[in-house]
């Protein structure tokens, strides 16, 4: 019989279910796991009861079936928010595995930490395989609020060229090779040292002049592209790109002076705009977009899945990629549901002619998964964090040994 993690056994545990044999199973398959405090309810008010602050000694993870007396499960999981209890959950029930992960969602909106969700009946295998996931609770740590600037600050800062693209190499799963780099703006500011976006693009939004980071993030990312190349590193560049600033009327014309005097062919640099962000642009916007793709640039749509999915767009748009978005990507080969939104994704950028790349691959299993489904490009903290121009082609070569 497994055990319980060391850290685990002298846990309080609560069985709450209604029926008495059940609840009888669950607490004799916590026993033969290990645990060695266990509290039984055969309702929801008790349950809650046990939950609250005052209860000694406090409960550290409840295993609750949705099917409690005295209160409908969906209240009974509003109330546990409510109490604002640091108790771990563990859902049971015996409703099909899309109700069971839709449950899921609904107690992470909450904001109750959940341990996962199993589907009756319940054994001692499925409950350990939650509960090896059960992490202590650490006191929170205050994080002090990052550095805010004004839009004049943030202004100076891209007029002194304070501003530089760090990159995040992008990986053809099929073969593991590095075919291209996605640039994330950073402020390497004389006093605070390198600040992410969080710290000024509010700024620049809130001005309307997001195209001043934009155009110096595309300057300085296609020369560091012609970099790579002398280099002996054939590397292709995304960035993303504010539609206004793609809405420019100049913007073609600049563009294309930009790769001409870095000597660098469009075919090196995709432009990514988010799903919803193109939504409501005009004819002439679409004809820019086209404009682009004939001349070589590509197109990705960022952030695929978070928008309003327009079909028609996608199909009539020419764009190369699509973007898949991390919380389909992530956990997406433990959740079925997960996983088939996934496969759609995958499914619908093959119909269409277009790679795919799945953001936010973080762990060797989520690899394996996106490779069995034949998704084109991953990235990812798996694969690497974004990191300065300089540091890339040591990256490259540590990389090319390990494959």
């Amino acid at each position: 019989m497994p055990h319980l993690p060391p850290h685990l056994p002298n846990l309080h545990f609560l069985v709450a279910e209604a029926d008495p044999v059940q609840r009888r199973a669950l607490a004799d398959a916590l026993t033969q796991l290990g645990a060695s405090r266990v509290t039984e309810v055969p309702d929801a008010p008790m349950a809650l009861r046990t939950l609250q602050a005052g209860f000694s000694p406090k409960i550290d993870v409840a295993i609750l079936d949705l099917a409690l007396g005295g209160m409908d499960g969906m209240e009974m999981l509003r109330a546990i928010a409510a109490l604002g209890s640091s108790v771990r959950l563990i859902v049971t029930g015996a409703q099909p595995p899309g109700v069971l992960f839709s449950v899921e969602t609904l107690v992470q909106a909450h904001g109750v930490d959940l341990l996962g969700t199993i589907a009756k009946p319940v054994n001692a295998a499925k409950l350990k395989a939650l509960l090896d996931n059960y992490q202590p609770s650490r006191a929170p740590v205050a994080v002090p609020a990052g550095p805010s600037f004004s839009f004049a600050e943030v202004g100076v800062g891209l007029q002194r060229r304070e501003f530089e693209p760090f990159f995040q190499p992008k990986i053809e799963l099929a073969t593991g090779q590095v075919t291209g780099l996605e640039t994330f703006a950073r402020w390497r500011h004389p006093e605070h040292g390198v600040l992410g976006p969080a710290a000024f693009i509010d700024a620049l939004e809130q001005n309307g002049r997001v195209d001043f980071l934009d155009w110096s993030m595309i300057e300085l990312s296609v020369q560091h592209c012609r970099g790579f190349h002398d280099q002996g590193i054939p590397i292709s560049i995304s960035l993303n790109l504010a539609p206004a600033t793609l809405a420019q009327p100049d913007f073609v014309r600049q563009i294309a002076a930009c790769m001409k005097r870095h000597g660098v062919l469009p075919d090196y640099l995709t432009f990514e705009m988010t799903e919803s962000s193109i939504l409501d642009f005009d004819v002439d916007f679409i004809e820019r977009l086209v404009r682009l793709r004939m001349m070589g640039f590509g197109l990705a749509i960022d952030d695929y899945g978070t928008g309003r999915s327009n079909l028609q767009l996608l199909a009539r748009i020419p764009f190369s990629e699509l973007k898949i978005d991390r919380s389909f990507v992530d956990g997406a080969s433990k959740k079925r549901p997960l996983g088939t939104v996934l496969k759609s994704c995958l499914g619908l950028a093959n119909s269409l002619d277009r790679m795919s790349c799945a953001v936010g691959v973080e762990t060797r299993q989520d690899w394996d998964f996106l490779q069995g489904l034949g998704c084109t490009y991953a990235q990812g903290y798996h694969i690497a964090n974004p990191m300065e121009a300089a540091a890339f082609p040591g990256w490259l070569e540590d990389w090319r040994h390990f494959f």
